[in-house]
């Protein structure tokens, strides 16, 4: 199987300032992701060795750290799309239209996002639910714990300590209120669009 590379960031390193401090975003993408990518990667290659060595007492472990590294990836190759220099705001189309129709209105989806964000012990995350055809916050701890199978994440905000506390210290809550200064609706908008194509 073909190794998995880092993404590259779609902006410079500066580029989310003051929201995200450069020395932030080189710590958090050049070491924390590339990270889970090299565990995702090892973790591959163990398991495709101990099915040519016939050999399976490491199944359980290889398999853990498979799941929470690769989850790992996608996750914060979103949260990089999730973000730009020029962002800000709240989504447009029928993304919004659907917030506000299952939420109640889009303040109220913020505030149960940012409630999540809170409570999370690694992401807060929009989903879409095929199984349901619908939306739903979700806090998830670590990369892969508390996820809905099936669910299609749309928006990810990275609430792991490593995310934030260099520039904020212990205030996850200021962290996660710049998030949403940062925060670019596109990529989520493009993403409901493909699966509601796919599902509904």
């Amino acid at each position: 199987m073909e190794k998995e590379g880092l993404m590259e960031l779609p902006y410079e390193y500066d580029a989310l300032t003051p929201h995200i401090s450069k020395k932030v975003l080189e710590w958090h993408h050049d070491t924390h992701h590339q990270g889970y990518v090299n565990g995702m990667n090892a973790a591959e290659e163990k398991l495709e060795k101990q099915r040519d060595d016939g050999d399976f007492s490491s199944t359980g472990s290889l398999l853990r750290d498979y799941t929470h590294n690769f989850s790992g990836n996608v996750l914060h190759n979103l949260f990089w799309k999730n973000m730009s220099p020029n962002g800000g705001g709240k989504p447009e189309g029928e993304l919004l239209e659907r917030i506000e129709e299952e939420f109640g209105s889009y303040e109220n989806w913020k505030q149960e996002f940012i409630a999540a964000a809170k409570s999370a012990s690694g992401w807060a995350l929009l989903v879409y639910v095929p199984y349901t055809n619908s939306l739903h916050n979700v806090a998830v701890d670590k990369h892969d714990q508390n996820a809905i199978w099936g669910a299609q994440p749309l928006l990810a905000v990275d609430v792991w300590e490593h995310s934030y506390y260099h520039d904020y210290g212990p205030d996850r809550a200021e962290f996660i209120d710049s998030f949403f200064e940062v925060v670019d609706w596109e990529e989520p908008q493009e993403r409901y669009s493909k699966f509601t194509e796919l599902f509904e």
